[in-house]
This record gives structure tokens, C-alpha cells and sequence, in this order.
């Protein structure tokens, strides 16, 4: 049992925990927030993968997108501050049996599958960003420029139908 072992199985435990969870919830923010973790957690697992730029654009993307769908999800549902109860104990506890029957399948088929060997590492070890900076910037130059272009005209286009709401009132 090696740490990078170790690391995944708490790692895959944090993502699929925090997508149970953000399904259970009945309250907006702790939805929001186990969403937050399964994203941190999957970022790590493509950070275990070696996909590290991968990981840190998942981190600030991710990161970005639930600090703005916490905010638009409070300001626009109805919340209180009392929580009341759902009154689903008995599907509750059937879902989680469910899901822990499911979790001990799946743990069982991959102790139980021979997996290939992996293949050998390569001579010099891959520096990720900058070979996806050396793609991006010679073969896909073209697409990357029409997509920032494409980003600008929405995000002006965005504005312009912010401000004509704004002088209509």
C-alpha cells in the first residue's frame, strides 16, 4: 500500500461523497459547498493522473464557478433560516444503503480485476503545461484566437443588455 494509494482512496472517497451529498442536501449553501469538494477532490485525482495543469485549471475554474452559484443560488431561491424537516427518513436510509452496497460492489470489482501492467515511463520526464502551450500556440492558434474572440463579443454583448435593462428602470 503506497501513499499514492492511499491518496486516491481518499480522494475518489471525497468525490463521490461530495456528490452524494450535494444531492442530499436540502439547503442551498451545503449543496454549493459539498459541490466545492468534489471538484477539490477531482482536481487532486487529475493531479494523481499527472495531468497537473488539468488540475489547476479545474481548481480555478471550478473555484470561480461556485463562488458565483453560491451567490446567485442565495440570492434567488427562497430561504429560511429555520430548516425544516423533509419527512424521507425511511428513502433516506434506502439511499444510503444504496449507496454503500453500490460503493462495496464497485470496491470488489476493482480488487478483483487483473489490470494490465502499466507501460514503462518515457526517458525524460513531460513538462504538461508547457507541451499544451506548445500545441495551443502552433497548431491551434486559429481556434484559440476565434475563441477569446468569441468571449469578447459575449461579454459585450452581456453588457449591452445589462444596460438597457438598467434604463428601462
Amino acid at each position: 500500500m503506497t501513499g499514492e494509494f492511499v491518496a486516491f482512496f481518499i480522494l475518489s472517497l471525497l468525490t463521490i461523497g461530495g456528490a452524494v451529498f450535494m444531492i442530499s442536501f436540502t439547503r442551498v449553501v451545503h449543496m454549493v459547498i459539498s459541490l466545492g469538494v468534489t471538484f477539490i477532490s477531482i482536481a487532486g485525482l487529475f493531479v494523481l493522473l499527472g495531468a497537473e495543469f488539468v488540475g489547476v485549471a479545474q481548481i480555478l475554474v471550478y473555484s470561480g464557478a461556485i463562488s458565483i452559484l453560491m451567490l446567485f443560488g442565495i440570492m434567488l431561491t427562497k430561504h429560511d433560516a429555520n430548516d425544516e424537516g423533509t419527512g424521507r427518513t425511511w428513502k433516506n436510509r434506502f439511499i444510503l444503503l444504496f449507496v454503500i452496497v453500490l460503493f462495496g460492489l464497485l470496491f470488489w470489482g476493482v480488487q478483483n480485476t487483473p489490470w494490465p501492467a502499466p507501460p514503462l515511463p518515457a526517458d525524460a520526464p513531460v513538462n504538461n503545461a508547457k507541451e499544451i502551450g506548445i500545441e495551443v500556440f502552433t497548431k491551434f492558434v486559429i481556434p484559440f484566437e476565434l475563441l477569446s474572440v468569441l468571449l469578447l463579443v459575449a461579454l459585450v454583448g452581456a453588457i449591452i443588455m445589462a444596460k438597457k435593462e438598467g434604463d428601462n428602470e
